[in-house]
């Protein structure tokens, strides 16, 4: 008779440092003991948190806690990109923003982050035609963390948004993978037209606080949009835009913008 080998238990590193985490700072700051634990300690998986916190912060008086931890834990269990969405956009907040320095700060303090994964469940319940619960999520989202993500909206992996202040992302907008966005920036339409009409930011982009991309128009793939700028035409791969309307002021600065987050013009 054959040996049957035992299933191997899947290890997840950043999970298991998180937890590791958790605990330092229940050492360190007693008075959190009860927020982390139930945020972290009491949960066996990074998808299981993702489905308590999101349905804690975004429960109200009409929709309880309890209905939406039912629904969360439903999507997460159906779809595991979701999670691994998570944890690219947890690696891309531990490497790309100076004020955090452990892989929970996101999880438990970081509204860009919380923002994000909300909406990541507001889409998923769009594409699996729960309308009315995406629009219930995006509402809230809008309420609680100040950013406003249609759900329809297409977002790609290692999603960096520092500050997360009056962020607009609309309906027919799509946003590649590491791409990184200061505060109030807005990538939303010229008008009332009813079609693809919002931007498309390639991979790798950065895009500077208040930064204004308008109209069914690409920023293509490593290239940065400076701070308060209002991009109206498309952008070539690998450039520097800026200025009221913004145009090209040179090169990126260097290979992965997003990445460094260097905003500082060579010009």
């Amino acid at each position: 008779m054959a040996n049957v080998q035992p299933k191997m238990a899947t290890i997840d590193p950043v999970w298991s440092k998180i937890r590791d985490e958790a605990s330092d700072i229940i050492a360190d700051e007693p008075s959190l003991a009860s927020m982390v634990h139930s945020a972290v300690l009491s949960h066996k998986s990074l998808s299981c948190a993702l489905a308590y916190r999101g349905a804690h912060k975004l429960a109200s008086g009409e929709v309880t806690e309890s209905i939406l931890h039912e629904a969360f834990d439903e999507a997460h269990a159906e779809d595991p990109e979701l999670t691994n969405s998570a944890r690219s956009d947890i690696l891309a907040v531990y490497e790309r923003d100076p004020a955090c320095h452990r892989y929970l700060q996101p999880l438990l303090f970081f509204k860009g982050f919380q923002a994000v994964q909300s909406y990541r469940l507001a889409h998923w319940f769009w594409v699996n035609g729960r309308k009315d619960l995406a629009y219930y999520i995006q509402m809230r989202t809008s309420e609680i963390y100040g950013v406003d993500i249609h759900p329809a909206a297409r977002i790609g992996r290692g999603i960096m948004i520092d500050h997360a202040h009056s962020i607009v992302i609309g309906e027919t907008a799509v946003v590649g993978d590491n791409v990184s966005m200061l505060h109030s920036v807005t990538l939303g339409g010229t008008g009332k037209e009813t079609d693809d009409r919002h931007p498309k930011i390639h991979d790798g982009v950065l895009l500077g606080a208040g930064a204004i991309v308008l109209g069914n128009i690409t920023v293509g793939s490593n290239s940065r949009v400076a701070a308060g700028s209002v991009v109206l035409q498309d952008v070539p791969s690998c450039k520097t835009v800026a200025g009221v309307p913004a145009r090209v002021v040179g090169e990126a600065g260097c290979d992965h913008p997003a990445l460094l987050m260097d905003q500082i013009l060579g010009v």
